[in-house]
């Protein structure tokens, strides 16, 4: 059994300060340590982000492989060989303005994803018997391990359903809601200016990509080159993290490991905002929406594990 914090403030006293304990306001300050001790564990409950080791999501949300191979063997509308007025890249045949209503769809049901996200998230981070619940109990752990798999089992329908209304939009929310569930327990364990400091930069690198890649776009560049470094570099990560659930490392480890993922994340927003613009057909938005939310996720996941490494 453990001894309580009193017990061991008298064992840290030496015999010499024997005499300490004869006065009066020794034991005043022994009865509020304790006291203080025993509150913050019976309310800690109360605030899990106040662990240290929590049950998080310790690694990355990679697309799975059926997204990956989609990505870059998968059937596309590669229209590079006419040219017209107002057109979003050079030689554009087809009708730039039936591209941007696509492209509108498209960012359109991200946004949507991405409030999901947030009022999922802010729910699990507000009602804190939730993560107690996850960190406490056995079914807890059960549950959160459904709640990782979910999303990767959901993406096999949704690759065959993705064109037919309105189940896919029915797949889409289940892959939503259950990835969001996981994203707010892992903030759930993270303090608000960690999160915030995220969330910003997240917010401003997806922005800053976008454009870019919009303006590059228009002067003639292409990034499908980028396609077959991503998938190497993707693989390469998640045997890394596959390595970390099985051998912690440590956080000077887990910092570059995160800043790494950044990086290949940054590549792919570009990789699917080129893909967005060029070649995905009108019939894909829910592919081409769930590529680009799960690009800002693991941007937004590799920052958060950056950030919680260096508080």
């Amino acid at each position: 059994m453990k001894k309580p914090l009193g017990a061991h403030l008298d064992s840290f006293l030496s015999k010499e300060g024997e005499e300490y304990k004869k006065n009066p306001k020794f034991h005043e300050i022994k009865a509020e340590v304790t006291q203080s001790s025993e509150f913050e564990f019976q309310n800690s409950s109360k605030f899990p982000h106040r662990f240290k080791h929590p049950l998080t999501l310790q690694f990355f949300y990679p697309p799975a492989p059926l997204l990956i191979f989609y990505r870059m063997f998968g059937k596309s509308e590669d229209v590079e060989t006419g040219a017209r007025s107002g057109a979003l890249y050079p030689m554009m045949l087809e009708s730039p303005e039936l591209r941007w209503g696509f492209i509108r769809k498209v960012y359109s049901i991200v946004a949507l994803q991405l409030l999901l996200t947030v009022v999922v998230g802010a729910i699990v981070v507000t009602i804190h018997p939730i993560a107690t619940f996850f960190v406490t109990t056995p079914g807890g752990l059960a549950l959160y391990i459904i709640l990782i798999i979910t999303p990767f089992i959901t993406l096999c329908p949704l690759y065959y359903y993705h064109k037919k209304h309105p189940v896919n939009y029915l797949l889409l929310g289940i892959f939503t809601v259950t990835l969001a569930f996981a994203i707010g327990l892992t903030c759930a364990f993270t303090s608000g200016k960690v999160i915030l400091e995220a969330v910003i930069l997240t917010a401003v690198v997806v922005v800053s990509l976008t454009l870019y890649t919009f303006w590059a776009a228009k002067r003639g560049h292409d990034f499908s080159f980028l396609g077959p470094f991503l998938f190497g570099a993707l693989m390469v990560l998640m045997i890394f993290a596959l390595i970390q659930l099985i051998f912690p490392l440590g956080k000077i480890t887990v910092m570059i490991y995160g800043c790494l993922a950044s990086i290949i994340f940054c590549g792919y927003i570009v990789y699917d905002t080129d893909n967005l613009i060029k070649r995905f057909s009108y019939e894909d938005y829910i592919w081409a929406a769930v590529s680009l939310y799960l690009d800002i996720v693991n941007l937004f996941l590799s920052l958060l594990t950056v950030f919680r490494v260096t508080e």
